[in-house]
């Protein structure tokens, strides 16, 4: 069992920056692959970025690539996303994501979920 705790969300304006955090429960952190997905009010949750358990792999969404960035601190059992020059669409409830399936853009392969955090761009 694996439990996901996420931190960092908040209002911001265009063009800045936030720096999610997702605290995980269990000994095992370093064995999922870990995910960030979102959701837009009345919209699909979709993907956001994703590392493997090793952080060999890592891919983003296209929406997102060149603007934020995955990262992962087994030590902490924490995983991170750097997200800069932040535009009003990105704007969505962040959630964090552990699979043990390997990283994936596929929400149904991730095992456990956190309860999300509130990112809200100003135009």
């Amino acid at each position: 069992q694996v439990q996901l705790v996420e931190s960092g969300g908040g209002l911001v304006q265009a063009g800045g920056s936030l720096r999610l955090s997702c605290a995980a429960s269990g000994r095992t952190f370093s064995s999922y692959a870990m995910g960030w997905f979102r959701q837009a009010p009345g919209k699909e949750r979709e993907f956001v970025a994703t590392l493997s358990g090793s952080g060999s792999r890592i891919y983003y969404a296209d929406s997102v690539k060149g603007r934020f960035t995955i990262s992962r601190d087994d030590a902490k059992n924490t995983v991170h996303l750097q997200m800069n020059s932040l535009k009003p669409e990105d704007t969505a409830v962040y959630y964090c994501a552990a699979s043990s399936r390997g990283s994936s853009s596929v929400k149904n392969l991730y095992d456990y979920w956190g309860q999300g955090t509130q990112v809200t761009v100003s135009s």
